[in-house]
């Protein structure tokens, strides 16, 4: 019988539909939480153990490795009220569980890493893959390198058999408000568009990313190496729009505004950032003329992975959930 895996993350978005799939596959599942949250998804999978601690307090983890095979480290944050946090639990909260790991001799380590750990694209002609070079330009994906850095450290002195994954936007069932919020403004028919929409975006759904998951888990040749997880290809602004539109039935007239306009706010978004701060408007407002496409070659051909979730499948699913929970 397999032995018992953490997850961490959840109950949040990944987290959750990955323990779902474990569970599916009669595996038995330990889960990071924190006191005060909602479980109520976890507690009805049968299986499932939910050990509380904090990923940033070293003191509340002592055990939580011990009897574990493999750790699916899925924590993390990406909207902060403070740029600290991205430190605080990307960072520090990485090698905080890493540390329990060598402590209790787990096997192995896969890690959900972040587009945001490499940079963008130098150009919209060139996909990014796992040669290019590495430029995080935000403190997120400054804080998801640095554990990246943290994983391979693990790996190379410790032994620890490692897996680096990194997708791109999340979609699919159970969307956080952010994604309902771009959905409904997507619905009036006016979005906003900064540039000509042109530019490129690989996203990844979310049940893809499960899937490289379980393949990073059990892959040999995978051990200390990185992978882009995406779906088949990226999506340039107006596609992602577009697909929205049609599952509503929306005529659109996006509302065109000047690539310059996106650009001042990412400086604002870099400034603020340098002096502490996180703004979650004019971040995703500074990035949205970036292009950030990926190639899935290397997982395609090592991991056997196949993106089964395409774009317009993707949001038809994630609209349905939304409609039935009425969070639209």
């Amino acid at each position: 019988m397999e032995k018992k895996v953490l997850v961490t993350g959840a109950p949040g978005w990944l987290g959750t539909r990955l323990v779902e799939e474990l569970v599916n596959k009669k595996r038995e599942v330990r889960c990071l939480v924190l006191r005060g949250i909602d479980v109520s998804d976890l507690t009805k999978l049968k299986g499932v153990e939910l050990f509380y601690g904090d990923i940033t307090k070293p003191e509340t983890l002592e055990g939580i490795t011990k009897g574990i095979e493999t750790v699916f480290h899925c924590i993390g944050i990406i909207h902060p009220k403070t740029a600290k946090g991205f430190f605080e639990i990307n960072t520090k909260g990485t090698r905080n569980i890493l540390n329990q790991c060598i402590k209790d001799g787990v096997k192995r380590f896969i890690y959900v890493s972040s587009n945001a750990a490499q940079g963008f694209n130098s150009s919209r002609y060139r996909l990014m893959d796992e040669n290019g070079p590495v430029r995080p330009e935000s403190n997120y994906g400054l804080s998801k390198y640095k554990a990246e850095r943290l994983v391979y450290y693990f790996h190379k002195h410790y032994g620890l058999e490692t897996v680096i994954l990194r997708p791109c936007l999340f979609y699919g069932v159970r969307q956080p408000g952010r994604f309902t919020k771009f959905m409904n403004m997507v619905r009036s028919g006016r979005p906003l568009v900064f540039g000509n929409g042109k530019n490129l975006r690989s996203m990844t759904h979310i049940d893809n990313l499960v899937q490289a998951c379980l393949l990073a888990e059990k892959n040999k040749k995978a051990n200390g190496k990185v992978y882009w997880i995406a779906d088949k290809k990226p999506y340039t602004t107006i596609e992602i729009i577009q697909a929205i539109a049609d599952e509503f039935n929306v005529k659109l007239k996006p509302l065109y505004l000047p690539e310059f306009l996106s650009r001042i706010c990412e400086q604002i978004d870099i400034f603020l950032g340098n002096m502490g701060f996180y703004s979650l408007n004019f971040h995703v407002v500074g990035e949205s003329y970036r292009n950030i496409g990926c190639s899935i070659k290397k997982a395609e051909e090592e991991l056997n992975y196949k993106p089964k979730f395409y774009l317009k499948k993707g949001i038809k699913e994630a609209a349905n959930w939304a409609r039935e929970n009425k969070v639209l």
